[in-house]
């Protein structure tokens, strides 16, 4: 009798433990065995999770053509160790693989994710806009708005993650910001006024109309589309100071896939 009730009991455990459906992609994976991999997965309402995917390297795995980065999936595991048993993996359809500087792009994204999240803290609004980046990378037309973006997903992923200052006043002083002074982004000082040997920055009216479209009811898209109506030497100038802030929390001085991205350009 007591046997039954003790098999019952961690069998109705193991059931709430079991995740089933969830909305997620894969951003990076890596050997486990010979015939099985570790699956760092985003998914929308667990964060980033670890997986075993077990004989997914067979070549008659249902897991090997599915557990693809870049690709909206629905997966579903069980256990409650730090790594997880993969369970399920579907297809979600709907999209294409990014090619070319896209992909680059998708990778890049992907890399950010795996420096700065924490496993299983969930960020739905992240989830939301990453899967928005995505698409983005994926379209006929990827190229005029990639940049675009992808400083649209930075600047969520450093609020997301409590590394973006408030971009509506100056960081120690709150004092407002005035339109058309210039003010540069630093890790260590947040948003402040721009020193006279300061190369790279933004005007007051720039930060202004990102710290609006960041509290935009639908950010992703009006961040992105206010970075692309801006001229190149303002998109570039934001790019840098986000580059910065992102090394700086990363903890390194060149991400693997922007260093990758300029060996590619300097061959070609």
């Amino acid at each position: 009798m007591v046997c039954a009730w003790v098999a019952e009991v961690w069998s109705r455990e193991s059931e709430l433990k079991r995740v089933v459906h969830e909305p997620a992609y894969v951003l990076h994976h890596y050997d486990w065995s010979e015939s099985s991999v570790i699956v760092e997965a985003f998914t929308r309402t667990h964060g980033r999770v670890a997986l075993v995917a077990k004989g997914a390297k067979r070549p008659s795995s249902n897991f090997r053509p599915v557990l693809l980065p870049l690709q909206p999936l629905s997966l579903s595991w069980g256990g409650d160790a730090e790594i997880r048993t993969l369970k399920g993996a579907e297809w979600g359809g709907g999209q294409v693989m990014p090619t070319g500087d896209a992909l680059l792009s998708g990778y890049y994204a992907n890399e950010l994710l795996m420096r700065l999240l924490a496993r299983e803290d969930a960020h739905p609004r992240l989830f939301d806009a990453y899967a928005q980046l995505v698409h983005v990378l994926a379209s006929e037309d990827a190229e005029p708005l990639v940049a675009a973006a992808l400083r649209a997903f930075e600047l969520l992923l450093l609020r997301e993650t409590g590394h973006l200052p408030a971009l509506g006043a100056q960081t120690l002083t709150f004092a407002p910001l005035d339109a058309e002074a210039p003010y540069r982004l630093v890790a260590e000082g947040g948003l402040r006024a721009a020193h006279a040997d300061d190369a790279c920055w933004l005007s007051g009216a720039h930060w202004r109309a990102l710290a609006q479209a960041l509290d935009d009811a639908a950010p992703f898209s009006t961040a992105l589309q206010a970075v692309a109506r801006w001229p190149g030497e303002a998109r570039g100038q934001l790019r840098q100071q986000l580059r910065e802030l992102l090394h700086y929390h990363c903890g390194i001085g060149t991400l693997r896939t922007r260093q990758l991205m300029m060996d590619i350009q300097a061959l070609s």
